[in-house]
């Protein structure tokens, strides 16, 4: 990759800011360093990828800031042999940086205009360890269940069932709680034999987790 040395200079700044909010796990790094945050970006955004700023996409979503991403991945503990859900595809930013990590993603967007736009990104890039569907995420993939790891990019009230439903044993799901008109709790959770175990790791701010299609 042939960068502009502005562009070098801009994305090890990118990758400094990552380790100062606190990410230190080097595989998610490396993802986070490989995958080009403006490759999902259109217009006059696409200018500003490598800033650690959520920025606005079609249907009146956002693209997360990237240091949420990188630490909503650390704390996912993807591992290479991993199948993962995403509920709520957006960009595809962050389906992409867990195709780094894992054997296998399948993303489920609401909106159908942007899980086309994410597949064609994905298509672009070469990610054929992805699967983007439309679909009401809050409902999980029954289908494809179960699986090893389960993230929600929009915040829910509660952990939705359907989705702990559909957590292997020993799987790990990491969602935002909260009422969509404060800051939420991103909590991970933890399939155990005996239930679940949950535990609150920062403060942050997602979209409402829509049921239904966009």
């Amino acid at each position: 990759m042939n960068d502009a040395p502005d562009q070098v200079e801009a994305r090890m700044r990118f990758i400094y800011t990552l380790r100062s909010r606190g990410v230190t796990d080097a595989r998610v790094l490396t993802a986070m360093e490989k995958i080009d945050r403006s490759a999902f970006l259109t217009g006059i955004f696409s200018d500003r990828a490598y800033e650690d700023t959520p920025l606005p996409i079609a249907c009146g979503q956002t693209i997360s800031q990237p240091s949420v991403v990188a630490l909503m991945t650390e704390a996912l503990e993807v591992g290479p042999r991993d199948k993962v859900l995403e509920v709520g595809t957006g960009s595809g930013y962050q389906a992409a940086i867990l195709s780094q990590l894992a054997r296998r993603v399948y993303t489920v967007e609401r909106h159908r205009a942007l899980a086309r736009q994410a597949q064609t990104v994905f298509d672009t890039l070469g990610l054929v360890n992805i699967t983007a569907i439309v679909g009401d995420g809050s409902y999980g993939l029954p289908d494809q269940a179960p699986f090893d790891r389960i993230i929600v990019t929009a915040a829910a009230e509660d952990p939705p069932g359907p989705l702990l439903a559909q957590l292997k044993i020993g799987g790990i799901m990491v969602v935002p709680v909260g009422q969509s008109d404060t800051v939420q709790n991103l909590i991970r959770v933890r399939r155990m034999e005996t239930g679940f175990e949950y535990e609150e790791l920062r403060a942050v701010r997602f979209v409402p987790l829509v049921e239904g299609l966009g």
